[in-house]
């Protein structure tokens, strides 16, 4: 007997699968290619931060073309990004909750799923900003971004962990016997 998807099954494959695409074109394209021009790691893949200093090298690095790169394919790809990622988990959040009692539980995984994006948006927002004012961006814009860059990561971090502790509970309770009756029987076999 095949199960049929529901709503929220159906968006998540949907959501997930574009964000994989989105993801895929960013790491193995966009991000590459800054990499190859630069010599240093993007802004987007230094998930525990950096300083003045590293943000001016990799500007500096970059150099105009790599200034224009970013701008015009890895920030709009990582416009769409942030949004399907949350799209992904809010519904995989729901999906998974469903049955569980866990409301709470799946509220509070949808609410980091959109705070992971918020962040990112802010990141996105502060890299557009320093690579416009690339000859000296005030070290406040440095540091608020970095500051983004970090709360994207563990935000997202924790968003992923606790899909997978409640992908869990969820294993767990398919396993535990529904009432008094089934465990006697499961017990006699």
């Amino acid at each position: 007997m095949t199960q049929q998807l529901t709503p929220y099954g159906k968006r998540a494959a949907a959501y997930g699968a574009a964000a994989t695409a989105v993801y895929l074109a960013m790491v193995l394209g966009s991000l590459a290619e800054l990499e190859a021009i630069s010599g240093l790691k993007p802004f987007d893949l230094r998930p525990m931060g950096y300083g003045p200093d590293e943000a001016q090298a990799l500007l500096v690095s970059l150099g105009e073309t790599g200034r224009e790169f970013y701008v015009r394919y890895q920030l709009v790809l990582d416009t769409l990004y942030p949004a399907l990622l949350a799209l992904t988990l809010s519904n995989l959040f729901r999906l998974i909750g469903r049955g569980l009692g866990a409301r709470k539980a799946v509220q509070v995984g949808v609410v980091l799923s959109w705070f992971s994006a918020g962040f990112d948006y802010a990141e996105n927002i502060g890299i557009a900003a320093m690579l416009a004012l690339w000859g000296d961006p005030p070290d406040a814009l440095v540091s608020a971004t970095s500051l983004a860059t970090v709360a994207k990561s563990v935000s997202t971090s924790i968003a992923v962990t606790a899909l997978l502790g409640l992908l869990l509970w969820k294993l767990l309770s398919l396993r535990r016997p529904k009432n008094p009756v089934d465990s006697k029987v499961s017990m006699q076999r």
